[in-house]
């Protein structure tokens, strides 16, 4: 098997501790040949640390000596770098969000169809062990009625890099963690249609002072994204979500769960279990789980590189990821209008 050059481009921590480790660790298929960064210094040591060849500062320089980048910029950057990698003829991975728009998701999707280029977007968790089995579980569920979804943090604004920038970013929690439980529970779902959502975004706690947070420090001066979020999503076949994240919720523990509950049965996936009627009896089954994150992007990445190769079908599929930015921008309309927003 021939392997796929890669290239990344943006060397924060994303890229440092997710994907070029798992490069590394599928040698056989892959090669990291170029990394880019504006900051050439920090590049420069990112390859050393990983033994990287090249290194450049312009990302349109590392076309020519790739079959595939990884972009880990700030989200405003990933649309515009994504849809001139495809038009160059370079598969590409973004890191998640998709993009700061729909409008910009939108331009990246057609640019993948028009060069005949994969295009995927890093929702790792699709990958994570849990969620993997519960998917292959949903049919003892039967038609999904509530599906509930919480990506909870207790006082962990990310106070590093630009996470609290919403120039750069176009929002916070939502956009960052709160997205990758909603994808995977979409994931889930399996193609259905949301039709409308209701949605709140709060950042009261974060632009008062003197906070707690755990995860560094950052200003609450210019504080300007959501550390908290709550929405309620309807879909064509009545089905509902019921969805909260959080960067710096006041509650005892964090909290990180996908729950369903259908016609048949039920199951939650962190841990995961599942609930049958059977035998005249309310049975509850659990599995051994370890939800290893480190090896979700492994497996992701293997993925993406065996797809780009012909050899496999992509598990994140874009026109699915287009899906989540679209719940994003509404669950972000909503809550500057006050009225519910109705998807087309």
């Amino acid at each position: 098997m021939s392997k796929l050059r890669m290239g990344i481009i943006g060397v924060g921590g994303i890229a440092e501790t997710r994907h070029i480790p798992a490069y590394l660790h599928l040698q056989d298929i892959v090669e990291v040949t170029a990394v880019c960064d504006v900051n050439r210094v920090r590049a420069e040591e990112v390859a050393n640390k990983f033994d990287i060849a090249t290194v450049f500062e312009n990302y349109q320089d590392i076309f020519p000596v790739v079959d595939a980048v990884t972009i880990c910029t700030p989200n405003k950057f990933h649309a515009e770098i994504a849809v001139r990698a495809l038009e160059a003829g370079i598969h590409v991975l973004c890191e998640k969000p998709m993009a700061m728009t729909t409008q910009e998701a939108e331009v990246m999707l057609a640019a993948s169809e028009k060069s005949g280029k994969l295009l995927s977007i890093a929702y790792h968790y699709r990958f994570v062990e849990s969620v993997q089995l519960a998917k292959k579980t949903m049919n003892e569920v039967g038609d999904p009625l509530v599906t509930r979804v919480q990506a909870m943090r207790r006082r962990k604004v990310p106070g590093w890099g630009v996470f609290t920038n919403k120039e750069m970013q176009g929002g916070g929690s939502l956009i960052d963690w709160g997205c990758h439980l909603l994808d995977a529970a979409l994931w889930m779902l399996d193609k259905r249609k949301p039709i409308e959502v209701s949605g709140q975004t709060y950042n009261r706690l974060s632009k008062t002072p003197n906070q707690i947070n755990e995860w560094g420090t950052f200003d609450h001066h210019t504080f300007d994204v959501d550390d908290h979020v709550t929405a309620y999503i309807r879909f064509d076949d009545h089905s509902t979500i019921l969805f909260e994240c959080s960067w710096a919720a006041n509650i005892k523990e964090d909290t990180t769960q996908i729950s369903i509950s259908g016609v048949d049965g039920g199951l939650q996936v962190f841990p995961f279990e599942s609930y049958t009627p059977k035998h005249g009896a309310f049975t509850t089954s659990s599995a051994y789980v370890q939800d290893d994150q480190h090896q979700a992007g492994i497996l992701q990445a293997k993925n993406f590189i065996e797809s780009c190769l012909g050899h496999a079908e992509l598990v994140n599929k874009p026109e699915e990821s287009l899906q989540v930015t679209q719940l994003i921008d509404a669950i972000y309309k909503s809550s500057t209008s006050g009225r519910s927003v109705r998807i087309q």
